[in-house]
């Protein structure tokens, strides 16, 4: 059973930073390219980013660009990401997701909060 759980969310003023994380289980992580989506109050879905199955490779959406970034650790079974010069548009619950076969796997989600 595929198994994503994430960790790190919190309340934080702008301009703070965060690290979520990301335990996998029940597939292959290492070969598996990941992602972070997130969805705000009331918006649909926003991908945000992607790594590699060797994390040698990332992409960004353009509204976290230049702030966010993404790794993962293959030994640990888990993906990160450091969200720095956060800003309050950055406020959702922050989604890893996985495509295992023909389905998408997401995981509870971490309500993240930028406001002062």
């Amino acid at each position: 059973e595929v198994q994503l759980v994430e960790s790190g969310g919190g309340l934080v003023q702008p301009g703070a930073s965060l690290r979520l994380s990301c335990a996998a289980s029940g597939f292959t992580f290492g070969n598996s390219d990941m992602n972070w989506v997130r969805q705000a109050p009331g918006k649909g879905p926003e991908w945000v980013s992607l790594i590699n199955s060797g994390g040698g490779i990332a992409w960004y959406a353009d509204s976290v660009k230049g702030r966010f970034t993404i790794s993962r650790d293959n030994a640990k079974n888990t993906v990160y990401l450091q969200m720095n010069s956060l800003k309050p548009e950055d406020t959702a619950v922050y989604y890893c997701k996985v495509v295992a076969g023909p389905n998408d796997y997401w995981g509870q989600g971490t309500q993240v909060t930028v406001s002062s």
